[in-house]
């Protein structure tokens, strides 16, 4: 086991490009990928986890090198209580029906990857589904190892979450730059679509920003951020404004350039319910105009 403190701020993977000089790079990222870096005692393993001077570094070479080795699924942040995950669009984040901690799900899902990784490392291992992303949908989610940990993230959610932004691709150009769609959202239960509308009918209030970050003739790529959170939202409100995201043939999408809904959760900010720290991640975007 080696162990060093933090001489000054810096990225993770910068700061150990140095500090375990002359290992090569290939080797020092491998460490992370393997899990075998950990500071404070928490284990991690994102190459820009932000170092602070004074921070305790250690880095177990004989570590057992275990993990999730799918193209499904990757773990960007764990520690004693919660998962942060990046999933692939076409995954679903779990089975209709099954209840989050009983069983594994019967097809594969994140929440079933998940599970079989918490049994890999201990019989008593359990992970709980804290939030959802459409199947189609790809990008970052939160699970939780206990239920006192899912219940404190699903109850205190709005305080809890700074900051929940999407990137997508929407059909169209938009005259305003940037703007909010307020409407109250309703479900179909036949056919389980959502509709907007934007005046109380007695659906369900949902508040989308969005901010125009690239475009091309007939396409923009917008920057969106939740401050409500329900069912297909960005999806339907965007759809109700005449800018349907791409691939969502569901919302009226007559395009489809990735051969996907193009619509990802790149950036997820929240208070940590245990530690009480400041956590922030961020995933590449799978598209590109």
């Amino acid at each position: 086991m080696m162990k060093f403190t933090v001489k000054y701020d810096s990225p993770l993977l910068e700061y150990l490009y140095t500090a375990l000089a002359p290992q090569s790079r290939t080797a020092i990222k491998a460490l992370l990928t393997h899990r075998q870096i950990s500071i404070g005692g928490t284990t991690v393993t994102a190459f820009d986890h932000p170092l602070k001077k004074g921070d305790l570094i250690e880095v177990d070479a004989n570590r057992q090198k275990a993990g999730i080795e799918s193209r499904d699924l990757k773990i960007v942040y764990e520690d004693d209580w919660i998962i942060v995950a990046d999933k692939r669009a076409g995954l679903p984040s779990m089975s209709t029906g099954a209840a989050a901690g009983s069983e594994k799900d019967r097809e594969l899902t994140a929440y079933s990857i998940l599970f079989s990784y918490m049994k890999s490392k201990s019989p008593d291992g359990r992970v709980f589904i804290v939030h959802r992303l459409d199947r189609d949908t790809s990008g970052l989610m939160v699970f939780a190892k206990d239920e006192k940990t899912k219940r404190l993230l699903q109850e205190n959610w709005d305080r809890c979450v700074s900051e929940r932004k999407y990137a997508g691709v929407c059909e169209g150009n938009f005259q305003r730059k940037e703007g909010t769609v307020v409407s109250w959202l309703t479900e179909n239960p036949k056919s389980l679509k959502m509709s907007s509308s934007p005046y109380d009918n007695g659906g369900r209030k949902a508040v989308t920003h969005y901010t125009v970050t690239g475009e091309i003739p007939g396409f923009s790529l917008l920057e969106i951020e939740l401050e409500t959170g329900r069912k297909n939202q960005i999806r339907v409100q965007l759809a109700s404004i005449g800018h349907p995201v791409t691939g969502d043939r569901k919302y009226g999408a007559r395009s489809n350039p990735f051969g996907r809904l193009a619509l990802h959760a790149a950036t997820l900010a929240f208070v940590h319910p245990r530690t009480g720290k400041s956590l922030r991640f961020s995933s590449p975007l799978p598209f590109r105009l």
